[in-house]
């Protein structure tokens, strides 16, 4: 019996077992069948997506963000100023817990830049400011640690100049409510804050690296001569493009300070000078147009100074005999430009600078713009000081423009700093004629292979141009201490391209230079170095074996015998 239950409950277990066994295998069967289902879509959809749809487009969604402010980028792309988020440090004064003398000592220590006494004036304040509108990630931690719960850190918009200083006088800056204040964040205010126009950048005339390579060179010219100031400008001569504008001492527009706002001025557009023999070329090319000038081997008497209305009229450098045009312009003669201007009258005179835009405001789209200093009364011998750049005070941009016209052949048009594109430039008027412009680039040619303005050549770049040292305006008179130096000039002279004007506001001489200021020792330089950086960035490649053919002027130039 004992034996019969035993096998009974072996049978029902084994039964059991199978049921279990049978139940589990059922299971795993389900399992697979799902697995093998979803491997089977998943394979489907990719097999769909590789083989069925590849053609189509992958859509993304139209939603970008656009800051509130547009970019300004150079002619290449480069970013010169952006908006993006950043962060700010604003206290709450009535929610400062701890000591607050102890807490402005403590920023102080944090931002040397600022005083303890100028944050313990915010933190004592009666209403919430900002103790710093622009901090870096860096600094917030370290306020943040302060443990000060009166300190609050704000992200807000915030203007950004990837390039620092660069180009700081022809971008300006925005104030605390992102509005422009200067240069062409001012010009460009509209633009800039349209909705509908600010996700484009806007893009300007100036290459960077030419505009690195200007401020370069003037900041070691200024430098080594321990000038007040310094100044230049770089235009294409066929549009009017500012290639680059610079202005020394410069200033960060990422930090505005009280210390910086004196350097803001712009020396190239808004400051007007005297720009001395710079004008003699203007004035040659009057008299051509004009015919009062028809044979450049003519002499004028340049033998004693000339006395006029109680004025004397002298050269610097008297050769002491009769000089004709190249000879004028080469060594640089005030007495000889002065004749010339006698003969072509007042009536000439002032038409060519008026047609010049030497009346008025520079044109171009910045608001920093200097109104020049017109003689009050055009008499004979304000005609004849005003060829020689003495009498009327203008800015280097006006001189750039003008020499543009010089070389082009003869149409003036007016600067900007917006990039044009090829078919888009502006007509322009025409203030020379095309025969006196190729005439003028012989002449201004022959001044820096033969003149004054030897220290600008540069090999294969062709380079023309004049120099200009202008006494500064003294009360009753000039101080013979104070100099305006500056060397106007174009390049390559064969096919001019490009203007450049360098000046150095009361240079002071050196062992190198025998201790000359003059333009054709302090200004000049700058160009030579200048030219061969930037030219083959704008597509000026050297080359020794073209120039200008002024064959046919060469044996107008005196040489003495023997």
């Amino acid at each position: 019996m004992t034996t019969l239950l035993a096998s009974s409950r072996k049978v029902q277990f084994s039964g059991k077992n199978k049921e279990i066994s049978a139940s589990a295998h059922f299971r795993l069967m389900v399992l697979l069948l799902v697995f093998l289902a979803g491997f089977t879509i998943v394979t489907g959809r990719l097999i769909s997506l590789t083989i069925l749809e590849d053609a189509q487009p992958v859509r993304m969604s139209s939603a970008t963000y656009i800051p509130p402010r547009g970019d300004i980028v150079d002619r290449n792309g480069v970013a010169l100023a952006r908006t993006i988020r950043g962060y700010a440090i604003r206290v709450v004064p009535e929610r400062i817990l701890g000591d607050k003398q102890q807490l402005a000592q403590q920023l102080a220590a944090l931002f040397p830049d600022t005083s303890e006494a100028e944050f313990l004036e915010k933190l004592t304040g009666s209403r919430p400011t900002y103790l710093r509108r622009r901090a870096l990630p860096n600094e917030v931690r370290q306020v943040h640690a302060i443990g000060e719960i009166g300190i609050e850190f704000p992200r807000e918009n915030e203007r950004l100049y990837p390039q620092r200083d660069l180009a700081a006088h022809i971008l300006g800056y925005v104030d605390a409510d992102n509005k422009g204040v200067m240069g062409m964040e001012r010009a460009l205010d509209e633009r800039l804050t349209d909705e509908t126009l600010r996700a484009e950048p806007s893009v300007l005339s100036i290459d960077t690296r030419v505009q690195a390579a200007l401020e370069s060179e003037l900041f070691t010219a200024m430098t080594a001569h321990e000038a007040k100031g310094a100044a230049g400008i770089i235009m294409d001569v066929r549009t009017g493009e500012v290639m680059a504008l610079a202005s020394l001492p410069v200033f960060d527009p990422n930090k505005i300070r009280r210390n910086s706002m004196k350097h803001q001025v712009n020396e190239v557009t808004q400051s007007v000078f005297e720009l001395g023999s710079t004008f003699k070329p203007l004035t040659v090319a009057a008299a051509l147009d004009a015919g009062t000038v028809t044979d450049l081997a003519v002499r004028y008497n340049a033998t004693e100074p000339i006395k006029v209305a109680g004025f004397t009229i002298k050269d610097d450098h008297s050769q002491d005999r009769y000089l004709n045009v190249p000879e004028t312009l080469v060594h640089s003669s005030n007495i000889v430009t002065a004749r010339i201007a006698d003969n072509l009258g007042k009536e000439g005179m002032e038409n060519m600078i008026r047609r010049l835009g030497f009346d008025e405001r520079p044109h171009i789209e910045i608001a920093e713009r200097g109104r020049p200093l017109w003689p009050q009364r055009w008499g004979r011998v304000t005609n004849m000081t005003v060829a020689y750049g003495h009498g009327i005070a203008v800015t280097p941009l006006h001189l750039a423009s003008a020499y543009s016209a010089l070389v082009n052949g003869g149409i003036w048009r007016p600067a900007t700093l917006l990039k044009v594109e090829a078919g888009d430039e502006t007509e322009g008027r025409r203030v020379f004629k095309a025969a006196t412009s190729a005439r003028m680039r012989q002449l201004l040619r022959m001044i820096v292979s033969s003149g004054t303005g030897r220290n600008a050549d540069a090999p294969g770049y062709r380079i023309g141009g004049k120099t200009g040292s202008a006494e500064k305006p003294a009360d009753g008179g000039y101080n013979r201490t104070s100099l305006v130096s500056t060397f106007a000039a174009a390049f390559p002279m064969d096919n001019p391209r490009y203007v450049i004007i360098a000046m150095l506001d009361e240079p002071k001489g050196t062992a190198e230079t025998g201790f000359a200021r003059t333009a054709g020792w302090t200004a000049a330089p700058i160009v030579r170095k200048v030219v061969p950086r930037v030219g083959p960035m704008l597509g000026v490649v050297p080359d020794e074996h073209r120039d200008v053919d002024v064959s046919e002027l060469t044996p107008l130039l005196w040489t003495p015998k023997g």
